[in-house]
C-alpha cells in the first residue's frame, strides 16, 4: 500500500500563492508542500517585500551574505518578540535569552561553554551508547511487528541523547517532548492564544524542573568534559560564568534544539525513503556494498543524511534584523528591517545544487544550509549528524522492507518541517 506523502502542486497554484505570499496567512497546501512556492518566489521575487515590511529571502547566495555579515544583521529578538509574546512573559524571557537568538558577547560565552562539552572526542564516545539505544528501540518495534516512526523511534532518540548530555534522570524525561513542542511551536509566524498559553506554561514548568536539577548538580557536579550542565554551571577556567537566568534558559534551549530538529531529520529521512523507492533501493544497495568496510559505510550514510537535511530541512526558516542601512540581493534595507531566511528554499536553489528537486543520496559537495552558517551555525551539528547516521542506517539494516501502514501526519508548521506520526510495519 502506498500513500501520497507530499501532494503535488500545479505551477499556476504555486504562482498564485507566491503572488500574495504572507507568512501570517499560509494556506494548507503550502504547508503540505512549500517547495513549488519557494521556486516561484526564487524565480520571480527572490527578495520579496512582505506585507508587514519585512523581506523574505529564497536564494542560497543571499542567505549566505546575511549569515556572513553579523555586524549588519542581528540575531537579537527583543524588538521582534516583545509585541509577539508580551515583554516580561515566560516565552519572551526564554527566547530572548537563549543562544540562538542572541548576539555576542552573550552568544559567544554560551556557545564556547557548550562547544567545550561537544568536542569531537566527546561525540565519538557517545556512539556506543547511541547504538545501544537505537538497537533497543529496534528490538521493541521488531517484537511488535512495527510501530510509529516518530513516536516510537525518531523522537525517542534525541530526547535520550540530550537527556544524557544534561544528565536528566531517566524517570524524569517524560514531559520533555511536550515541553519542547509547545515552546518551539510558539516560534511559528502566527500564534494562536492557545499556542501562546501552552508555550508560556511549558517554559514555566521547565524552569521549575531545571531549578531542582541545577541545585542537585551544584551539590554533586558531574564531569564537565561530558556533562554540559556541569560545564555551564562551573563556567570557564578564567572564571566567567552564566548568571542563573542565562543558565536555566540555555538549558531549555539545549533540550529543545537537540530534540525537535533531530526528530525531524530521522523522521523525514525514513519517510522520504518511502516516498522515493528508487533512492531507497540505491541506499540499501550502497549499505550492502559497504558491509564490512566501516569507513565506506559511514561515508555512504553521511552523504545520505546530508541529503535528507538538504531535501527536507528540519528547520525551514531563520530570522535576522538589519541594525544598519544595508542591502541584500540588490534591495536596499533600512536599519530595523526584519529579514526571514528561507532555508528550505535555499537548499533547493538550482544555482547551488544540480537537480535540486531530486533526492540524490550519493550527492557530493552538499553545501546545504540546514545548520545555518557563520557564528550561529548549529553548535550540535556533529551530534545531529551522528544521531541521523546511526538511527537511519541501523533501522534500514534491521528493517529493509519496512512500509507505512497509514498516511503519515505532518506537523502542519512553516518553520519546523516534520511529522507527528507515521505508523509502519517492519515488512
Amino acid at each position: 500500500m502506498s500513500f501520497i506523502i507530499t501532494p503535488p502542486m500545479s505551477e499556476a497554484r504555486a504562482h498564485e500563492i507566491a503572488t500574495s505570499f504572507d507568512l501570517r496567512a499560509l494556506p494548507a497546501d503550502f504547508l503540505a508542500n512549500p517547495y513549488p512556492v519557494y521556486a516561484a518566489l526564487r524565480e520571480r521575487e527572490p527578495v520579496r517585500r512582505m506585507p508587514d515590511g519585512s523581506v523574505f529571502l529564497t536564494r542560497s547566495a543571499d542567505l549566505m551574505a546575511v549569515y556572513r555579515d553579523a555586524q549588519a544583521f542581528s540575531s537579537d529578538k527583543h524588538v521582534e518578540f516583545a509585541p509577539k509574546y508580551g515583554a516580561g512573559s515566560a516565552l519572551f524571557e526564554h527566547h530572548t535569552t537563549s543562544l540562538v537568538f542572541n548576539d555576542p558577547p552573550l552568544h559567544t560565552r554560551v556557545r564556547r561553554l557548550i562547544m567545550g562539552a561537544l568536542t569531537r572526542r566527546a561525540i565519538t564516545e557517545m556512539e556506543p551508547g547511541l547504538v545501544q539505544l537505537v538497537d533497543q528501540l529496534l528490538d521493541d518495534m521488531q517484537a511488535r511487528g512495527g510501530g510509529d516512526l516518530i513516536e516510537d523511534f525518531a523522537s525517542a532518540i534525541p530526547v535520550e541523547i540530550i537527556g544524557n548530555l544534561l544528565d536528566v534522570p531517566h524517570a524524569e524525561r517524560g514531559p520533555l517532548r511536550a515541553w519542547s513542542l509547545a515552546i518551539l511551536g510558539a516560534l511559528e509566524p502566527t500564534l494562536t492564544a492557545e499556542q501562546q498559553a501552552l508555550g508560556n506554561a511549558a517554559v514555566t514548568d521547565m524552569l521549575a524542573y531545571l531549578r531542582t536539577l541545577v541545585a542537585a548538580r551544584r551539590q554533586r557536579p558531574g564531569d564537565p568534559e561530558r556533562d554540559v550542565l556541569t560545564r555551564l554551571i562551573q563556567g570557564e577556567t578564567n572564571g566567567e560564568q552564566l548568571n542563573e537566568v542565562e543558565l536555566l534558559q540555555n538549558c531549555i534551549f539545549l533540550l529543545n534544539a537537540g530534540h525537535e530538529t533531530t526528530t525531524n531529520l530521522i523522521g523525514n529521512g525514513l519517510i522520504s525513503l518511502q516516498e522515493f523507492p528508487a533512492a531507497r533501493l540505491a541506499l540499501l544497495q550502497a549499505l550492502k556494498d559497504t558491509e564490512g568496510d566501516e569507513a565506506a559505510h559511514e561515508t555512504a550514510m553521511s552523504r545520505a543524511v546530508d541529503e535528507f537535511l538538504r531535501f527536507e530541512s528540519s528547520n525551514q526558516l531563520g530570522n535576522r534584523r538589519a541594525v544598519q542601512d544595508t542591502q541584500v540581493g540588490g534591495m536596499a534595507l533600512p536599519a530595523g528591517t526584519l529579514v526571514t531566511l528561507c532555508i528550505g528554499a535555499a537548499n533547493r536553489d538550482p544555482a547551488q545544487f544540480e537537480n535540486p528537486e531530486v533526492l540524490d543520496l550519493a550527492r557530493e559537495g552538499n553545501k546545504h544550509l540546514a545548520f545555518g552558517f557563520g557564528i550561529h551555525q548549529c553548535a550540535g551539528l556533529s551530534l545531529a549528524r551522528l544521531e541521523g547516521r546511526i538511527a537511519i542506517g541501523r533501522f534500514l539494516q534491521r528493517f529493509p522492507g519496512y512500509r507505512l501502514t497509514q498516511a503519515p501526519v505532518r506537523g502542519g508548521r512553516a518553520r519546523f518541517r516534520g511529522f507527528l506520526s507515521a505508523p509502519f510495519s517492519v515488512g
